[in-house]
């Protein structure tokens, strides 16, 4: 992978660090800030589990892409690397139809570029 690839893969796995940090840690301090309008604030305490568990699967993703690092195959590494991203696309596509346009920007798009990325430099 060329060092933009690695760039990338290392932004998307730290937002998702970030992700887990939020929904696990700080749900109803920083993660009330980060969703305000999302849903009413009496709800942040209710669903601090939910929230957690959401945040356990973020940092999974991040692990994933964090391995990427660790692979020497170069090819294993790109297959890895597509691997999370698409999970991690996914995962902010779907959250964009069913909860909010934003996550799109926020979760899906860097994993988008980085996988176009990615996909460029395989067949230049």
């Amino acid at each position: 992978m060329n060092i933009l690839s690695k760039l990338l893969i290392g932004f998307v796995a730290l937002e998702h660090i970030y992700i887990l940090w939020l929904e696990m840690f700080a749900w109803e301090t920083a993660g009330r800030k980060a969703f305000k309008g999302s849903m009413p604030d009496s709800m942040f305490t209710p669903t601090k589990t939910l929230a957690a568990n959401q945040g356990l699967y973020n940092g999974f993703l991040a692990a994933g892409l964090i391995w990427t690092f660790f692979i020497n195959d170069a090819n294993w590494q790109g297959h890895i690397a597509l691997f999370f991203l698409g999970c991690v696309a996914v995962a902010g596509i779907y959250g964009a139809v069913t909860a909010s346009r934003k996550i799109f920007f926020i979760q899906a798009l860097p994993a988008l570029i980085a996988i176009g990325v990615l996909m460029l430099n395989r067949f230049l």
